[in-house]
């Protein structure tokens, strides 16, 4: 009976009924789109960096471990160094620096012959390698999102440049070039901003990563596990409060939306619970059909907010491909508790109301 009722009243008025759904769907979207593209983007950056194949990495001390923002201050000189310690195949210094033309690109200026011994190479879906200093690689995702093809010309840090390849993606930036050329754009000539270094038995990286630490006592060493645990959002300064303030946003809207609605249902429908509690309806009863049915609006907003999340997702990634957007069925679940519970405590006070309408006022209201 109170779910043919609930029903009923729903199909009453499908533009309302509509818009509590969209309002509590648009609530799961700000929010699954928001931690999908933070944590994606900083997952596929890690991927991108273990990509590269070392198992070891050196930094400047107290330097940001997210790549690009660590400047250039160290000689390249200490790779020479670091091949001399017992337990170290090879040593690729590389020089980063962060594009902001057309979006935020990574660009690692590299050795060539170092950075291949460290990662094992490229793979060339167009084109070849890097044969002059204005020569540069890209990535299949960056030249998709560009619609660049080897061979053409390709203005970055306010220089042309020939792309010479197109390779795989997933050896730490998108954007290769030779690390003199990097150094002498930066202003950091014989300078890098890290060190990849490949391990000859990748069991043996702690006590190599100990030998490290004793020859360069003021650097940062990590192994890539370390590095892997550090790329979350609480390590990321201002990332969480910037999910917390959207995730707040999100729940304002649904909420609100949630609270009007059932509010003026409340209000147009007084006669009707007028006759309800004239039938002998308990409190206990009203509040439980208005309840009732902000959960079902609401779960019908979940699922449609999930499933245009991931087309959505889709058409993201076909316009810009180098936004990756990670979904989880925790954070699904998360978001979907949030909306009920926002939806409950948006439905809470209108639901008292009817609770507390005197039957004899309510069935005379006009």
């Amino acid at each position: 009976m109170v779910n043919r009722l609930i029903v009923a009243n729903l199909a009453a008025r499908p533009v309302r009924t509509v818009l509590s759904v969209a309002a509590v769907a648009v609530e799961m979207i700000l929010i699954l789109l928001v931690v999908g593209l933070t944590h994606g983007m900083l997952e596929e950056s890690a991927s991108r960096t273990v990509g590269v194949g070392a198992e070891i990495m050196v930094q400047p001390q107290s330097t940001s471990f997210i790549m690009g923002l660590s400047g250039t201050p160290m000689p390249v000189q200490i790779a020479d160094r670091i091949a001399e310690v017992p337990g170290v195949r090879a040593v690729a210094p590389v020089a980063t620096q962060v594009s902001s033309e057309g979006g935020v690109t990574l660009i690692y200026g590299i050795d060539p012959g170092r950075f291949h011994a460290v990662s094992g190479g490229f793979r060339f879906l167009e084109g070849g390698a890097m044969q002059a200093p204005d020569d540069i690689l890209v990535d299949d995702i960056h030249a998709r999102a560009r619609g660049l093809h080897a061979g053409q010309t390709v203005e970055l840090l306010n220089n042309s440049f020939r792309l010479a390849g197109i390779v795989e993606h997933g050896k730490g930036a998108r954007i290769f070039m030779n690390i003199d050329t990097l150094q002498e754009l930066l202003g950091a000539p014989g300078k890098a901003s890290l060190f990849f270094v490949k391990v000859a038995d990748a069991a043996q990286t702690a006590p190599v990563l100990q030998r490290l630490r004793e020859l360069l006592p003021n650097y940062q060493l990590r192994d890539m596990q370390e590095f892997l645990s550090l790329m979350t959002a609480n390590n990321i300064p201002g990332l969480n409060n910037f999910i917390t303030v959207m995730i707040a946003l999100a729940v304002s809207i649904g909420l609100l939306v949630i609270f009007i609605t059932m509010y003026s249902t409340i209000v147009e429908r007084t006669r009707e619970i007028g006759i309800l509690k004239s039938m002998g309806a308990s409190k206990g009863y009203i509040v439980g059909v208005v309840l009732r049915e902000t959960a079902v609006l609401t779960v019908l907003g979940i699922l449609s907010g999930i499933a245009l999340t991931f087309l959505l997702r889709r058409l993201t990634l076909v316009v810009f491909p180098t936004l990756p957007i990670l979904l989880t069925a925790d954070w699904m679940l998360r978001a979907g508790l949030i909306a009920v519970g926002a939806s409950l405590l948006g439905a809470s006070y209108p639901a008292f109301r009817a609770s507390k309408l005197d039957a004899i006022q309510a069935i005379a209201y006009e």
